[in-house]
């Protein structure tokens, strides 16, 4: 998490460096070779199956599935015309946006998957660890580094956590998935009391970032609100801390069946002062320097996401409530679609991905490439 700065930092998102991207590389011609190796029949199914989970490839009924990772949700244009070429080519011409900051295409073949992986490492993306019994992609709120009411930008530290989670020795083989969620502004668009690990990010009261964390929460068949652990966990033991908490997840977390392995069936069967007393036995007992996060990393991160050249908006307020009063239907989009901008003048625009009387989040690869156009156009090249 030392990387020199780059010239040209891209808008919205973390600037890669020929590190990260001899990586992504790397994770490629190593995933190629385990392909033919399957296709020749070296490896069986079974053998495959945690290397390609660990790639992101599922197998579906009638093809195989490959989830993309959008880390934290920011994509520029030039990685949505992308991923649009990988619908029309290797695909039946679409994408599935999922609620969780990812895209997944549905009618994959095992032996376009090092192909597909190689475009997207050409752009800095990647399908690591979106799939499997592993940290998942972070994610973030979806309007960060731009919300009206942020307090602090979470971006950085999703960044960090992803750069922390990605390919850790001891949190490859867990239990089951583990979804990690941050926000900083003062209304939770995470849903951070519904993740394994959500964080809240404020000033504390030395006027240093600290975070509020919740542990086991989650949806699906066995739904329930996550419990705060911590209120004022300092900026240099966020690493530290979920470390522990992972510890005892990793260790007393059930394997034997795979509907009670989540970490909210742990904390729910320990209770909430059990487990609270077994992560901070482990927190106490670690090396903590070892684990510390220095402000000067922090602010390494920070400096490495570009932050847009916004013009000025003269009469912007005016101008919109003219047009808003001309016509009611543009109006009612403005009000449904629009959201307040930290940046007077400007707004963050949401576009619906539920077409009518269609699956919420496919999105054909003509509609990708319009919504890079249009980010392009009015938006500093980025999308969320």
């Amino acid at each position: 998490m030392s990387h020199s700065p780059s010239a040209a930092l891209p808008v919205g998102h973390y600037a890669y460096d020929d590190v990260d991207r001899t990586f992504l590389k790397q994770r490629v011609a190593q995933f190629k070779d385990q392909v033919e190796r399957r296709l020749s029949g070296a490896l069986t199914e079974e053998e495959f199956k945690p290397l390609r989970l660990m790639n992101g490839l599922y197998l579906q009924l009638h093809a195989y599935m490959l989830r993309v990772a959008i880390p934290y949700g920011v994509l520029d244009a030039k990685q949505m015309r992308v991923l649009a070429h990988i619908a029309r080519t290797y695909d039946r011409d679409y994408g599935h946006f999922t609620t969780r900051q990812n895209i997944q295409f549905n009618w994959i073949r095992l032996e376009d998957t090092p192909e597909i992986l190689n475009v997207l490492a050409d752009t800095d993306m990647h399908a690591i660890q979106t799939s499997g019994n592993c940290i998942r992609n972070v994610t973030a709120d979806q309007f960060a580094g731009a919300a009206a009411d942020e307090v602090l930008d979470p971006r950085v530290y999703a960044e960090i956590l992803r750069q922390w989670s990605t390919l850790h020795p001891e949190f490859t083989f867990l239990p089951r998935k583990f979804k990690i969620a941050i926000s900083g502004s003062q209304q939770d668009r995470v849903a951070a009391r519904f993740h394994d690990i959500g964080l809240i990010a404020r000033e504390g009261e030395n006027g240093r970032p600290v975070f509020e964390v919740f542990v086991g929460g989650g949806l699906g068949r066995t739904p329930i609100i996550g419990v705060r652990l911590r209120d004022d966990l300092p900026e240099e033991d966020l690493i530290a801390y979920l470390e522990a908490v992972l510890r005892v997840y990793n260790a007393h977390g059930r394997r034997d069946n795979i509907y009670k392995a989540r970490i909210k069936i742990l904390v729910q069967a320990l209770g909430t002062e059990e487990f609270l007393n077994q992560v901070n036995a482990e927190f106490a007992a670690m090396d903590r320097p070892r684990y510390r996060l220095p402000e000067a990393t922090v602010e390494a991160i920070r400096a490495r996401f570009g932050v847009p050249d916004f013009a000025p908006a003269a009469n912007a307020a005016e101008k919109l409530a003219a047009q808003r009063k001309a016509d009611r239907a543009f109006d009612a989009w403005v009000h449904t679609n629009s959201h307040p901008h930290k940046q007077p003048g400007y707004c963050s625009v949401t576009v619906s991905c539920k077409p009518a009387g269609g699956i919420p989040g496919d999105v054909t690869s003509a509609q990708m490439d319009l919504l890079a156009d249009l980010a392009e156009r009015y938006s500093f090249g980025e999308l969320r």
